[in-house]
């Protein structure tokens, strides 16, 4: 049997269209401009490189431990490298506004997705999402924008708890919020390393969702981390829950 369904939200739920390079100097350009008219002196050049880098470094370093660096946390960490111990909340806060202004412009829903989460809520299962990402208000914007709040409960954020999948303690947390087994619950993304062995290490079923799934950390452990069912789009995904549903139960 199957009761609950966990899903990620970027590249499985949205999509990204842009370029990234070309996304994050124009809205590393956008945060110096906040940062410069809340009264701080910096060579927007120079700020730039060292932020980019810090931000590179901590992805890096988040996906070895599973622990998350905040963006707000790295961008204190580099004001700090420029002279500047204090920081209110509020301009670091205005600041992170502008830098994810852009790339939040960029996001859309993937196609069928509306259609996919009401067959899966009307015929029953409860709806979950875990999505690993280093600023909470940015993906809570992201939810509501996209029009997904009202599917899902609970919705976690690896930069409200402090950790990232596949901490198997973030699919724990809905698991006790549903007071479920974990045999009775699905797990769907599109990294093999977050969801998928994340779901492994936690005994839930999983299907890795291929639509957008092209990338230099798939392709380094496709050979190692093998996933229980594969949709190459969201509008498979209903199928392949009955089929997992099915096998679980002796079908």
């Amino acid at each position: 049997m199957i009761r609950g369904v966990i899903f990620d939200l970027g590249s499985t739920l949205i999509r990204f269209n842009g370029d990234w390079p070309e996304m994050l100097q124009e809205s590393s350009q956008g945060l110096t401009e906040v940062l410069e008219q809340e009264g701080f002196s910096l060579d927007s050049r120079s700020f730039i490189e060292v932020f980019t880098s810090e931000m590179t470094e901590g992805f890096r370093a988040r996906e070895k431990d599973w622990i998350e660096r905040t963006t707000s946390s790295l961008l204190r960490k580099v004001m700090s490298h420029f002279g500047y111990e204090q920081v209110s909340d509020e301009t670091v806060d205005r600041a992170l506004v502008r830098f994810y202004a852009v790339s939040e412009g960029r996001w859309e829903p993937m196609d069928g997705v509306y259609g996919v989460l009401d067959e899966l809520r009307e015929s029953g299962l409860r709806l979950g999402l875990i999505s690993n990402a280093g600023d909470e208000n940015n993906v809570q914007r992201l939810i509501d924008s996209a029009r997904l709040r009202s599917y899902f409960d609970p919705i976690l954020i690896s930069a409200a708890e402090g950790i990232r999948k596949p901490n198997p303690r973030l699919f724990e947390t809905v698991l006790e919020a549903w007071a479920m087994p974990a045999h009775q619950v699905v797990m769907i993304g599109d990294s093999l390393a977050a969801d998928i062995l994340g779901a492994q290490h936690t005994g839930l079923h999983q299907i890795w969702l291929t639509a957008q799934a092209d990338t230099p950390s798939n392709r380094a452990h496709a050979d190692v981390i093998v996933p229980e069912a594969i949709a190459e789009d969201i509008t498979d995904v209903p199928a392949q829950v009955r089929r997992l549903a099915e096998m679980a139960s002796g079908g």
